[in-house]
């Protein structure tokens, strides 16, 4: 998986996770602590298991809902126009 943000889309930490904005649109988005790993996971060449991987390191969560939780945010941040890549 090669993932990166689409053209356009700034990304800065906060004190709760991620924030981004679409520079196009004016629309901002906030990512929970989760949502961040599985982010940065990605954005750094690091594939879907990984991500897994990192989140069942952090977090007192089995693989299996790691799992979905990380196609789910990694869906809701392709549907929102967010991501580029495959």
């Amino acid at each position: 998986m090669s993932l990166e943000l689409r053209r356009g889309v700034l990304m800065a930490e906060t004190e709760y996770g991620l924030a981004l904005l679409d520079e196009t649109s004016g629309e901002y988005w906030t990512l929970n602590p989760t949502a961040a790993v599985v982010l940065e996971t990605v954005l750094a060449g690091g594939s879907t298991q990984q991500a897994v991987h990192a989140l069942t390191e952090r977090y007192d969560v089995r693989a299996d809902r790691a799992g979905e939780d990380v196609e789910r945010i990694v869906a809701e941040l392709r549907s929102a126009g967010l991501l580029a890549g495959n």
